[in-house]
């Protein structure tokens, strides 16, 4: 079992920057995937960018060229850098952690995630 903290949101003018950081309790190296989800009120939890263990990065588009996901397995420690932000990036963002499990009975995912930190946009 890993627990994950996040840290690093707050309140930020239209413009801003913010850098998320999500600490695991324990090796992340073990993860296939570290992710970060997003929640604004009244919306459904969306992947806003995810790293996978070789170090190739996805974003959703409405992110892509403003938030760059990085991690550090040394530190057990995922970053996101989210610059330029926008009134619409206001949400509550999740870190995630996924792993294959594979074993002679069956094959699953297993997730694992944050409490959250509140990131608000507004001037």
């Amino acid at each position: 079992q890993v627990q994950l903290v996040e840290s690093g949101g707050g309140l930020v003018q239209p413009g801003g920057s913010l850098r998320l950081s999500c600490a695991a309790s324990g090796s992340i190296s073990s993860f296939n995937i570290m992710g970060w989800y997003r929640q604004a009120p009244g919306k459904q939890r969306e992947l806003v960018a995810r790293i996978f263990s070789g170090g190739t990065a996805n974003y959703v588009s409405s992110v892509k060229g403003r938030f760059t996901i990085s991690r550090d397995n040394a530190k057990n420690t995922v970053y996101l850098q989210l610059n330029s932000l926008k009134p619409e990036d206001t949400a509550v963002y999740y870190c995630n952690a996924r792993k294959f499990v594979d074993t002679t009975r069956d094959s699953r995912w297993d997730d694992y995630w944050g409490q959250g930190t509140q990131v608000t946009v507004s001037s």
